[in-house]
């Protein structure tokens, strides 16, 4: 098959494309500058006249673009599209609908909320990792002080300026801002049920308008409390969690845990902000090189699997993760990663996985086993394959 692959730089690509060439198929990278418009004649012709002169029988991209689903459509080329944002507010699109589109996601919830809808077009997939990343890179960082560590985590602290949900509180409607308040509280308290969505009242809807407006523009769909309850609720949720986390570890265990985020002016007594480590290169010597990897998931990622848990296993690292029903679904918690239900349970998990090294070791290798042999680039493009052309 001739493919043509979605050039924007997305994580994981390259992985991608090498594993469908190693499966006998030849990639073609398309780019242009309109991929995240919703429509663009631009693109268009410039995708018709690429399909042309290259013969292409399938188009793929990681995350879902409707300007890419329509050319599909128009040219009857079939669509793999591979999501692992979330959330992600372009796969709410009337164009979702398409038959020539095959929509994998990596949350079952997600996946489950749009075949009930009668999408029959979207599957539900484990994202993929590569076993082999930490091979590849470890001779150029083996020596790296930096990348060693008791525990690391590795991911945004959503405390950047101009949050959405910091611009809609500082309107200053104190019941709306005490509601959300008790909501998020409530919700950090629970693990496997994300009830954000459920909990916008018609009143709260209104007042989330007049304090944070947002219209749908078409050729979009998505629901107005699915804009508040991921990009405003949970996104301020998972933030407040992550802080806290890292606050307490950095009390109980100071100085053991090193921080690899964007913001580097962040600052947790006890810990040690790294920056930014390269998601190709650094990352995972990083997660093969910590004793502790910690995983703190995006609150809107319901069920799913989040990239990270897979990239540490797949670099043999050991995973201490929250409970995510997709995760213990796939792997036995406390033989191939750890799970933890609380603040608390994780601290207690840390202070044993630390101080018994051969259990630790023996958890990083089953999971990095199951990743290897089950969720390696080739293992999972082959079901899509035999989804997409059988």
């Amino acid at each position: 098959m001739n493919i043509l692959s979605l050039d924007w730089q997305s994580y994981c690509s390259d992985q991608a494309e090498e594993a469908m060439e190693r499966m006998g198929h030849k990639i073609y990278k398309f780019a242009h500058l309109d991929y995240q418009l919703r429509k663009s004649e631009a693109f268009e012709k410039a995708f018709y006249e690429f399909v042309d002169d290259n013969h292409i029988d399938i188009a793929f991209s990681y995350n879902y673009y409707p300007v890419l689903a329509e050319s599909c459509k128009n040219k009857n080329i079939k669509y793999i599209s591979f999501l692992y944002d979330s959330p992600y507010v372009m796969l709410y699109s009337y164009t979702l609908m398409y038959p020539t589109n095959y929509v994998f996601v990596f949350d079952s919830s997600l996946f489950k909320q749009f075949r009930d809808g009668g999408l029959t077009n979207v599957y539900y997939m484990v994202l993929p990792t590569d076993p082999l990343q930490y091979e590849k890179q470890s001779e150029k960082f083996k020596n790296s002080a930096r990348l060693k560590s008791d525990i690391s985590f590795m991911g945004q602290l959503y405390n950047e300026e101009h949050l959405f949900y910091d611009k809609m509180e500082a309107v200053g409607d104190e019941y709306l801002n005490g509601y959300l308040r008790g909501v998020i509280e409530a919700q950090l308290k629970v693990y496997g049920y994300n009830f954000a969505d459920k909990v916008i009242t018609p009143d709260i809807r209104k007042r989330l308008y007049r304090a944070f407006p947002y219209d749908v523009q078409s050729p979009g769909v998505e629901p107005d409390n699915y804009i508040y309850a991921d990009y405003l609720i949970n996104r301020k949720a998972t933030s407040i969690e992550r802080n806290r986390f890292i606050t307490a570890i950095g009390e109980r265990f100071p100085d053991r845990l090193k921080l690899f985020t964007w913001n580097e002016k962040a600052t947790f007594v006890g810990v040690k902000n790294m920056g930014i480590a390269t998601y190709e290169n650094e990352m995972p010597v990083v997660f093969h090189e910590s004793k502790i990897n910690l995983n703190i998931s995006l609150r809107s990622i319901k069920t799913g699997i989040p990239l990270r848990c897979m990239d540490i296993m797949g670099s043999h690292g050991l995973l201490l993760s929250n409970y995510q029903q997709d995760l213990v679904d796939a792997f036995i918690p406390g033989e191939e990663f750890v799970c933890y239900e609380s603040e608390e349970d994780m601290l207690n998990k840390i202070d044993y996985l630390l101080s018994h090294e051969a259990e630790r070791k023996e958890i990083a290798e089953n999971g990095y086993q199951k990743v290897k042999n089950e969720y390696n680039f080739e293992t999972v493009f082959s079901r899509i394959f035999e989804i997409v052309l059988g």
